[in-house]
């Protein structure tokens, strides 16, 4: 198809020949470039490289596919075959790269192809654990900060949590500071839970514990806190990590524990990074930029372990957000996604601690987004004394639901006709009298456990 008849504007099309233009540039550069390594015959022709950080320099491209599969596959005898001190052992191996781009070829055809990036024998190496083959590149001379890809060895041997390579590339005098491309150091790359002996050595040799991200101004705190890394966030504190620095939303560590999406297997985990963090000094009340707390995100991912202790500590419940939401609009939009964690709970805990209720207008609306968690339902109409049931309430829940969920619904719809029960009126009484510290003064009072249960919104499963 000409350029004459092709669909797109004259402003997208002069782009798309630039672009190509660009493209073809650069492969005519690498093909002038193109350092061939083939049955030990070897030719030396200078190339710039893509560095992130540091002086550019010419480096030499190998193709050898003999000496690609020995990397690779970690063979050390062919590793010393190839590798000398008489030979260049800061080659560079051009390869795909999972990420696709446009890409344009000799007739002028445009087509999506693996895009390619560069890496060394050193980075092979260190990334797969071939601690052998690493040792011998080392003691032949290799490099060991080159980074023609935008990665150092020791950012490849961090981020597959290679203990071995970390600490041999650290003792030949690799810098744990290096930034990436990306703007990573080695230590914001271990954001595993096997990473933590490299993270050690990291610190060990100097790692500074409180260097930003150049994408997010994350800590590595930040982000041991994001995957729930006890072990690492712990050692970070020790080495003088800042628990309320703020990346650039404005969120400390504590927000991105209790902001990060977990299964129900992780409760417990992100629940002792949090409570760590708490008890390192980190502040409850801090709020991002969308003037959210770490209550606010608690609430959204639903692990009410998390969203109690942050009560007990007495973060305030009904706080606003920029989008005028408080926690309790939090827990209620994530409610029909977070089923397994059994959000009900933390919409139990929320109105136990004084939490505003939703205007009765909008029950209709909340049974239709949280009708698959009738204890939800259930609680949040507990805490009125009178409600005017209508037609809308019935039409808003799915009759899939209803029918499965059919003994808890014929009770609420049932309100219509008969009102509240004596014993409820009493609760909500009661409860009203305490004026929101239900959770903390109903355990004072000369009750049986059983009546306590039920002044706290226990749940039955059916409304009366």
């Amino acid at each position: 198809m000409s350029a004459h008849s092709f669909v797109f504007s004259s402003k997208v099309l002069r782009s798309l020949e630039l672009e190509r233009e660009a493209i073809e540039a650069q492969e005519l550069r690498k093909r002038c470039q193109t350092y061939y390594v083939s049955q030990g015959r070897r030719a030396e022709i200078p190339r710039t490289p893509r560095v992130g950080r540091g002086t550019q320099k010419p480096f030499l491209l190998c193709e050898d596919r003999l000496i690609h599969n020995a990397l690779y596959t970690g063979d050390i005898q062919r590793v010393q075959q190839f590798f000398s001190k008489s030979t260049a052992v800061n080659l560079v191996i051009e390869g795909s790269h999972e990420e696709l781009q446009w890409s344009s070829q000799r007739l002028g055809i445009w087509s999506l192809c693996y895009k390619q990036e560069f890496t060394t024998p050193l980075q092979i190496t260190a990334s797969r654990g071939y601690d052998r083959c690493l040792r011998h590149l080392l003691s032949c001379g290799a490099e060991v900060d080159f980074a023609p890809g935008g990665k150092t060895a020791l950012h490849e041997a961090c981020e597959n949590a290679q203990t071995e390579c970390v600490r041999l590339l650290l003792s030949y005098g690799a810098n744990p500071n290096a930034f990436s491309e990306d703007g990573y150091t080695p230590l914001h790359l271990c954001s595993s839970p096997e990473s933590l002996p490299c993270a050690a050595h990291l610190l060990k040799f100097g790692g500074h514990v409180n260097s930003r991200t150049e994408d997010k101004d994350d800590t590595a705190l930040h982000i041991a806190a994001r995957f729930g890394l006890e072990e690492h966030v712990t050692r970070y504190l020790e080495y003088g990590a800042s628990v309320n620095r703020m990346n650039d939303c404005g969120q400390t560590p504590l927000h991105c524990v209790c902001a990060q999406t977990h299964g129900k297997e992780d409760v417990e985990r992100y629940y002792r990074v949090c409570k760590l963090l708490i008890e390192q000094g980190a502040s409850v009340n801090a709020l991002d930029e969308e003037k959210q707390s770490a209550l606010h995100l608690a609430c959204r991912t639903a692990n009410n372990k998390i969203v109690n202790l942050l009560l007990h500590q007495g973060i305030d419940v009904n706080r606003m957000d920029y989008g005028g939401n408080a926690p309790m609009h939090k827990a209620l939009q994530a409610v029909a996604y977070r089923l397994e964690l059994e959000p009900e709970h933390t919409v139990r805990s929320l109105l136990n601690y004084g939490s505003i209720r939703i205007w009765p207008g909008a029950i209709p609306k909340v049974l239709k987004f949280c009708s698959q968690s009738p204890r939800t339902i259930e609680v949040l109409i507990n805490v009125y004394d009178r409600l005017k049931v209508t037609d809308d309430w019935m039409e808003s829940v799915p009759l899939k639901l209803f029918q499965e969920h059919q003994e808890f619904y014929d009770s609420l719809f049932a309100l219509s006709q008969k009102p509240r029960s004596l014993q409820h009126l009493a609760r909500c009484t009661i409860r009203n009298q305490l004026d929101g510290q239900c959770q903390k003064l109903v355990p004072e009072l000369p009750l049986p456990t059983v009546l306590q249960e039920y002044l706290l919104l226990q749940f039955r499963g059916y409304v009366s």
